[in-house]
């Protein structure tokens, strides 16, 4: 059952672990730009991820494979200057923390040092666990993620449910257990059976926040796109859509379009 909401002028690490034993939901949404994560921070949201999903929703790239450091960093910056409360955690891309600690610790500086962020996240478990340890070494806070993990899609084949087998289940249970004791501060769990998810948030003294992962856990993210309704072919079970933007977008930019057409925009009192 969760406690009334406590007041938090700034959110850390410290904050979330305080949350949980609390038992105080955590609130995680996705940012990639300043004007989004100007309303998302003042709209009290813990967590603001600045997701390698932007290589989808912002590029329209298929997975999130494509996007780059550069990218991420650039993304990230935009967002750190906009917020005043939330923790920013920043994605590590593909390609830039698995094979080499050394590049890992590389690409994790780059982001703390350009960007500004506060936190790092990483896909994966005892086959980073080096990587992680060496971020973590360098005093940067490291959020795990569990489950589905899209920088893996190529290896998995496909977005379904992960860990409905005894063996992959117990696996993500060690591995959550090996992110802990490495230091991360929190984990993302991904497309999992909710009593599994369940059983790792009860193990774990770390938050556990997830997306398709049921509610018996600390905390929810979504992307913010997918629940403003700004994008309408993505229909997964675990998402609820807060608002149909684009519905409302449509009619808006129609009618603007329909304005300026007919010579209505701008009438005498929008013009100098």
């Amino acid at each position: 059952m969760s406690t009334a909401k406590k007041q938090y002028k700034r959110i850390t690490t410290k904050t979330l672990v305080d949350m949980k034993n609390r038992g105080e939901k955590i609130s995680m949404l996705t940012a990639y730009d300043y004007t989004m994560a100007k309303i998302v921070d003042g709209a009290g949201i813990d967590v603001i991820l600045v997701g390698d999903s932007a290589s989808n929703v912002m590029a329209g790239h298929e997975t999130t494979l494509p996007i780059t450091l550069d990218q991420m960093i650039y993304h990230a910056a935009s967002v750190i200057r906009a917020v005043e409360r939330s923790l920013v955690v920043v994605d590590i891309p593909f390609g830039s923390y698995q094979s080499d600690p050394k590049e890992a610790l590389r690409s994790a500086i780059r982001i703390m040092k350009e960007s500004g962020g506060h936190a790092v996240k990483v896909e994966g478990g005892k086959e980073i666990k080096e990587s992680v340890k060496r971020i973590l070494n360098a005093g940067i806070p490291v959020m795990g993620h569990l489950g589905l993990t899209p920088q893996s899609i190529y290896k998995f084949g496909t977005y379904t449910v992960r860990a409905k087998e005894e063996a992959e289940a117990e696996a993500l249970k060690q591995d959550a257990l090996l992110l802990e004791k490495a230091g991360c501060f929190a984990i993302v769990l991904e497309k999992v059976p909710a009593k599994l998810a369940q059983e790792v948030a009860q193990s774990l003294t770390i938050p556990v926040i997830g997306i398709g992962a049921g509610n018996a856990i600390d905390g929810q993210v979504l992307v913010t796109h997918d629940m403003l309704g700004m994008t309408h072919e993505f229909n997964p079970r675990f998402l609820r859509r807060y608002l149909d933007m684009y519905k409302e977008m449509t009619t808006a930019f129609k009618s603007y379009s329909a304005d300026v057409k007919s010579g209505d925009f701008p009438n005498d009192t929008e013009q100098y």
